[in-house]
């Protein structure tokens, strides 16, 4: 007696092919390679925004001291010039001294109620920067970088070795310090028109105003913020 065949009650089992995985994973790289490459075209887009701001800047506070004689932020005739400007009060006077007072890089770099922070008042006023003056605080807070650290403009004697007023940009990556300072000098943190101080742990408060240790620029973890600033 011959014993029927019942067929299996177990479902067939069906998985990826080679070819699908094949696929699957070229897709995963390529949305992968998209990705990384527009993290480069932003990165890339603030370090160029970054060089303008810079000259801009530069720009601005040579012409204020074309038009006016004096730097932002030390000028003596600024209260008298703008008697309404700031919240419907008078801009602050600086004392005509040919330098810009904040003792400490911090101070430049925060703004406030000193000379560096009424530089930025005084170019407001002025026309030559964007910003508001609705308050005094407001009309003395520095310009943000694209990288969300700020400008500043200040100090003298010590700053990276140059001895007069010197424009800042605080806390950039080794990265865009570097195409910074080669696009607008010679790319040597320590030499030039453009120079950087050591690099930083504190994010847009360093306090070091030596000029850097090293001939090139440095990307570490531990310290990743040059702060970078430029003969005026």
């Amino acid at each position: 007696m011959k014993a029927k065949c019942m067929p299996s009650s177990r479902p067939s089992q069906s998985g990826f092919t080679l070819i699908e995985i094949a696929i699957v994973l070229v897709i995963i790289g390529l949305l992968l390679g998209g990705v990384l490459k527009g993290q480069e075209l932003i990165e890339q887009s603030k370090i160029k925004r970054v060089v303008n701001d810079f000259e801009n800047m530069t720009a601005a506070i040579y012409t204020y001291q074309d038009r006016y004689r004096f730097l932002p932020g030390d000028d003596p005739n600024a209260a008298a010039r703008w008697t309404t400007a700031v919240a419907g009060a008078a801009a602050t006077s600086g004392n005509g001294g040919g330098s810009l007072a904040p003792a400490t890089l911090a101070q430049v770099l925060l703004g406030g109620a000193n000379e560096a922070g009424n530089a930025w008042q005084h170019l407001r006023a002025s026309g030559l920067v964007a910003g508001d003056l609705s308050t005094a605080a407001l009309s003395q807070t520095p310009e943000k970088t694209p990288f969300g650290s700020n400008y500043g403009v200040g100090l003298g004697a010590t700053a990276m070795n140059f001895g007069i007023v010197t424009a800042f940009c605080a806390s950039l990556p080794a990265k865009a310090a570097e195409q910074l300072d080669r696009q607008l000098d010679d790319g040597n943190p320590q030499t030039g028109n453009i120079r950087a101080n050591a690099p930083a742990a504190n994010f847009n408060a360093p306090v070091a105003l030596a000029v850097a240790t090293t001939r090139v620029y440095v990307d570490t973890t531990a310290t990743p913020w040059y702060t970078v600033c430029r003969k005026l």
